[in-house]
């Protein structure tokens, strides 16, 4: 219910509204005196718009700004402290996983993530709130310098209410927007691998400003292009003039010319084929003549007679001149091209290629002569992006040669597939499983071990449709998708079957989808990855202490011993060490005893982890330790003996492992 606005009519608001109806291009955004954003008058604009010769103004340059864009651009260079905790209970196959699901702020998992998975990243697709003027969007704090964020980040507690409605009424609608995906966008390009790509679904409310941000961030020269996705055939109800069919994916490479495309999409579903060689796309098409009589009359109308004749008989290619084939007789051109009539049962086939280009096509079995018309075939495994074209609304092709791969641009069917699988409707607008698999499929081979990231993962689509696609083609991509515990709606369906959040409907959506797939494939159903560790963004293990000595009280010593929150567990405190060496928070943990002391080790020898504080941690434990030859070892500075041992652990590694790198926490 709206309020009661409780005092006079602000004139000049209404008077700026008033002149955008009649120049647009002169009314912005702008930040007022006590930090509000307001509707305000471009007075130079302005001027220009009412004078018949150039106008004297500010430097004009060319780009996109907005109040809030140096506040987005601090707070994504902020550091903060906090820490990813691992949570085995709503984990599937924990262990053994190589995926992960980080449940909380997309912004803070983009930062914890950066040390770990820099350039590591192959494909990044994202599905982002819309800015439709009812949903949701992220609200972020930009109001504080680095110092103030750091420390505020781990002193408050972790707040789930990170959303607000941004509706058209707010005076910075599209600000709010913009400095939310600004920052995100900026640390998810750290991620990418020189040769990834990011794939990003908006429909016409900000797309603009999403190529804009798109442009500033990766660069107007890698933008890759755009696909025309259609997810509402019968047209969206709320359109004013047009009934709107389609939303949109746009397209951007960290490094164009190091991307690639594994496969290359078809304009039409006829020109992808397969055969003893793999998939080809069927390119440079050229018309058939059936029979005898077609032939001759084929001959009898060409306007130069000169040309070789080429036949095909038992497999082998003739290629000559010939006067026995059908009593045709046909002469060499005088430009150095050939006009080929190709023999193939009661088949003729009319096409022009140079004399050395039929012949290696021919010999290479990259001729595929059908009942219509003769096409080349193209093969590949990779190919360099050229360009993107929109076809019809409904597929696209990238231009170039080699093999094609048919893209499922539509999404209608994406809630139903929901529903079945959940038995509830529990998510509005999902993604369809289909267009996801499309462009994992454009970005990356079976055996890759990619990695794929989906930081607005709403109902677990991207996590879904990895997995699918592994058990079709036996594929080991990995996926790590972020998801914020946000409310779901009182009264809704998800709600009333026992979801609180966002997350928990992502996670069993996942889970379920991980069972119906390993029991519907028998081909690669033991070897298929179907779980994800679930890890949930929280402030740091360490006490305040840690980050600021100076200002705790002195006499509180114990602080200074035991600098570890009393909450936290070892595995806590592995994981936050994990993120701080920047090792893969997906590699498998294993736990072993030395002298009654327990240990971890990460992949083998990645990394040894001692956090024992009983203050038995001696030469002889650091030396069985070494024995193991980890590339890195940390303690708790609590758990040595004494002094003499905390000295000696550096000395004793490089002499039984000098390749460790020694830290204590």
């Amino acid at each position: 219910m709206l309020k009661l606005k409780m005092h006079s009519p602000d004139l000049t608001q209404t008077q700026i509204a008033k002149l955008r109806d009649l120049f647009p291009g002169c009314v912005t955004e702008a930040q007022g005196t006590a930090g509000e954003i307001r509707l305000a008058v471009d007075f130079d604009a302005l001027r220009q718009e009412l004078s018949g010769q150039l106008v004297e103004g500010p430097q004009e340059r060319y780009q996109m700004s907005w109040p809030g864009k140096r506040e987005a651009l601090l707070i994504a260079n902020s550091p903060i402290a906090k820490t990813l905790r691992p949570c085995r209970e709503e984990s599937v196959d924990f262990d053994a996983t190589h995926n992960l699901f980080v449940e909380g702020d997309n912004l803070d998992a983009l930062k914890l993530l950066q040390e770990t998975y820099l350039g590591k990243v192959k494909m990044i697709y994202i599905d982002p709130p819309y800015n439709t003027g009812g949903d949701f969007i992220y609200k972020d704090d930009f109001s504080e310098s680095a110092d103030g964020f750091l420390k505020k980040s781990n002193q408050v507690d972790e707040d789930g209410n990170r959303m607000i409605a941004n509706t058209e009424a707010n005076g910075r609608f599209h600000s709010e927007w913009l400095s939310m995906m600004y920052s995100r966008v900026r640390l998810a390009r750290n991620l990418l691998r020189d040769d990834g790509v990011i794939f990003i679904s908006i429909d016409d409310n900000e797309f603009c400003n999403a190529k804009k941000i798109c442009d500033e961030v990766f660069g107007e020269e890698n933008s890759v292009g755009m696909f025309s996705v259609e997810n509402n055939p019968k047209g969206r109800k709320n359109g004013k003039f047009i009934s709107v069919t389609n939303e949109y994916c746009l397209i951007y490479s960290k490094q164009v010319e190091a991307a690639c495309f594994r496969k290359i999409v078809p304009k039409h579903a006829d020109d992808m084929s397969e055969d003893e060689n793999g998939d080809f796309v069927r390119r440079s098409g050229k018309r058939v003549l059936m029979g005898e009589n077609s032939l001759n009359n084929s001959v009898t109308n060409f306007k130069s007679p000169k040309h070789y004749s080429a036949y095909i008989k038992d497999s082998d290619l003739i290629l000559k001149k010939e006067k026995g084939i059908r009593e045709i007789d046909l002469d060499l051109l005088g430009n150095g091209y050939v006009r080929y009539i190709t023999f193939k049962g009661d088949i003729f086939v009319e096409n022009t290629y140079s004399d050395e280009k039929f012949k290696e096509l021919f010999s290479e079995k990259s001729l595929d002569i059908r009942e219509e018309k003769i096409y080349e075939k193209h093969f590949s495994d990779m190919m360099q992006i050229k360009s993107m074209l929109v076809n019809d609304g409904y597929e696209a092709i990238v231009e170039n040669k080699k093999v094609a791969y048919q893209i499922d641009l539509k999404s209608t069917s994406a809630k139903k597939q929901l529903i079945d699988l959940m038995g509830g409707d529990y998510f509005s607008f999902p993604k369809n499983i289909s267009f996801i698999k499309s462009l994992l499929s454009l970005t990356s081979a079976p055996d890759s071990n990619e990695i794929f990231l989906d930081f607005f993962s709403g109902s677990g689509t991207t996590a879904h449709a990895v997995m699918q696609l592994n058990s079709e083609d036996g594929g080991n991509r990995r996926f790590i998708v972020v998801q914020l515990p946000e409310l779901c709606a009182e009264g809704s369906e998800s709600v009333k079957a026992g979801f609180k959040t966002i997350a928990e409907v992502s996670k069993e959506r996942i889970r379920r989808a991980g069972l119906k797939i390993k029991h519907e494939n028998a081909l690669f159903g033991d070897s298929l990855d179907i779980g994800f560790r679930v890890l949930k963004i929280a402030t740091s293990n360490m006490a305040d202490v840690y980050y600021a000595p100076d200002a705790t009280d002195k006499a509180n010593l114990d602080l200074f011993v035991n600098n570890i929150k009393t909450d936290r567990t070892h595995e806590d405190l592995l994981f936050q060490v994990m993120l701080d060496w920047g090792i893969d928070l997906a590699l498998p943990i294993a736990k072993e005893t030395i002298q009654g002391r327990e240990i971890f080790l990460v992949d083998g020898n990645v990394l040894a982890a001692c956090f024992d504080t009983s203050g038995r941690v001696d030469e002889a434990f650091v030396k069985e330790l070494a024995k193991h030859q980890p590339l890195r070892a940390v303690f708790r500075d609590a758990g040595f003996k004494d002094s003499a041992v905390k000295i000696n652990v550096e000395q004793i590694f490089k002499l039984l492992s000098p390749g460790t790198e020694v830290k204590c926490i």
